[in-house]
């Protein structure tokens, strides 16, 4: 049995890149430099995901919540959040051709 969840989202989820630059970095007084030398990727890396350039991946989600104490789904769960919401508007035609089964 299936549950019913057509309520679309009106508003972006908020980016991991956003909570990192908006809450993370100003409560820890950190830079994208020491950021990325604590996590151990480039700067470039840091930058493009403070930017929502690049998605957390499982590795990167791994490094963060070793860095703030959390765990790494809470960042997968954030990037999951935003990709199947942009990935809802771009197929929304594609997706409207789908009608749910239902059992016999």
């Amino acid at each position: 049995m299936a549950i019913s969840n057509t309520n679309a989202r009106k508003v972006k989820p908020t980016h991991p890149g956003e909570m990192l630059r908006e809450d993370f970095m100003p409560d820890y007084g950190l830079t994208i430099t020491t950021i990325a030398e604590k996590l151990g990727v480039s700067r470039q890396t840091v930058n493009e995901l403070l930017n929502e350039h690049r998605s957390v991946s499982p590795a990167m989600a791994l490094r963060l919540s070793r860095l703030f104490g959390n765990s790494p789904e809470f960042w997968l769960a954030a990037q999951l959040a935003v990709d199947l919401w942009e990935a809802q508007r771009n197929y929304k035609k594609e997706l409207s051709h789908i009608h749910m089964l239902k059992a016999a």
